[in-house]
């Protein structure tokens, strides 16, 4: 199994490239969990509730890697224990111990690291329409990507150049 997570700030096309690249390469992607839950439970959300939300991110992670596994052997992710850290530690200054340990265990095969140029759209979830936070957070996943060691490459340009160098990097890094 290979596994492609795709990162970055709220707003940068993540889920809409997750799937594209899913049906290029015929396979599956694990969407954010996060956003099932508040919008089931309501944005209001405290330190507890990121925790449940990354358990329920890994839990739907596992679910569609099992899936993938019988069609093609490949799986793009809409977010990881990456993002949670980045989450918690943003808006409550903290990590759960969960989290962190998860982000020691769990192996991805590379990283897409979605860039700000897109425009910020709005919608009752998100936090961040200013360009400093946005900005913040790209250098915060960008940073955390440099210095660890699973290939990553930075995705920038329109919804078609987004997906073009996704496929090129998956090309690049992930035999066909």
């Amino acid at each position: 199994m290979k596994k492609i997570v795709v990162i970055g700030p709220e707003s940068t096309g993540k889920s809409t490239l997750c799937e594209q690249l899913a049906q290029h390469y015929q396979t599956q992607w694990c969407p954010e969990y996060a956003r099932e839950y508040l919008l089931t439970h309501g944005s209001n959300y405290q330190f507890a509730d990121l925790l449940t939300i990354a358990k329920g991110q890994l839990a739907l992670e596992d679910r569609h890697a099992q899936e993938a596994q019988q069609k093609n052997p490949l799986l793009f992710i809409d977010t990881d224990m990456y993002v949670m850290k980045v989450w918690c530690e943003y808006v409550f200054g903290k990590c759960h111990s969960f989290i962190l340990e998860e982000i020691v265990t769990r192996k991805y095969d590379l990283y897409l690291l979605c860039d700000i140029d897109l425009p910020w759209v709005k919608d009752e979830l998100r936090e961040y329409p200013d360009e400093q936070p946005r900005r913040e957070l790209y250098q915060i996943y960008k940073d955390i990507l440099i210095n660890q060691s699973t290939p990553w490459v930075s995705i920038s340009g329109s919804y078609e150049q987004r997906l073009q160098k996704a496929i090129a990097a998956v090309k690049k890094h992930i035999a066909d």
